[in-house]
């Protein structure tokens, strides 16, 4: 059956958005993000302080594209205000590993006693800093935080060797809103 959705995301001081076209940036004190949201049945509108999403006619298709785009929008405008962070833990249980921020990059040394020093390029908009055996990485857009995140923990994937003997490597311990 379809009927009229219109759901209404306010956001609260300090915090500011625009509309061009499809793409929708939010701004506020800890940063900016931009992301665009391309439907051809949903309209969007900025109203006195709320995010207006609205169709006219909407299928349960159009209604779980309304709930995907209001999440999004939520998880953008809490970023601006205070950061998403990802915690990954130092493991490293053979061979003392040494891990470090150079300029843009992430560099792992010394992972299983290799030579070669294994390199992540840090996504720009991403913010990561190593105290001790933890790496924390913060970023402003949810997408961007866990994709680093990722990045890191695949740049000391094991392979060839028996996972239950080596350990080894950076693993994600706490994730934007919850402990792993």
């Amino acid at each position: 059956m379809k009927a009229e959705i219109i759901r209404e995301i306010a956001f609260g001081a300090g915090v500011s958005a625009t509309l061009n076209g499809e793409m929708l940036t939010v701004k506020g004190p800890k940063g900016e993000v931009s992301r665009s949201f391309r439907s051809p049945s949903i309209t969007t509108t900025i109203n006195q302080g709320k995010i207006v999403l609205q169709v006219k006619k909407g299928t349960k298709r159009e209604k779980t594209m309304i709930g995907t785009f209001e999440a999004h929008i939520a998880n953008m405008i809490k970023g601006v205000q205070e950061h998403h962070t990802y915690k990954l833990k130092i493991c490293s249980s053979h061979f003392p590993m040494n891990v470090s921020v150079v300029g843009k990059e992430l560099l792992i040394k010394n992972f299983l006693g290799e030579a070669v020093p294994r390199k992540a390029k840090i996504v720009p908009g991403a913010d990561v800093k190593v105290n001790g055996n933890e790496i924390i990485v913060t970023s402003p857009d949810r997408e961007l935080a866990g994709m680093m995140a990722s990045r890191i923990e695949n740049l000391c994937r094991i392979t060839n060797r028996d996972r239950r003997i080596f350990q080894d490597g950076c693993y994600i311990t706490h994730k934007v809103g919850r402990a792993i």
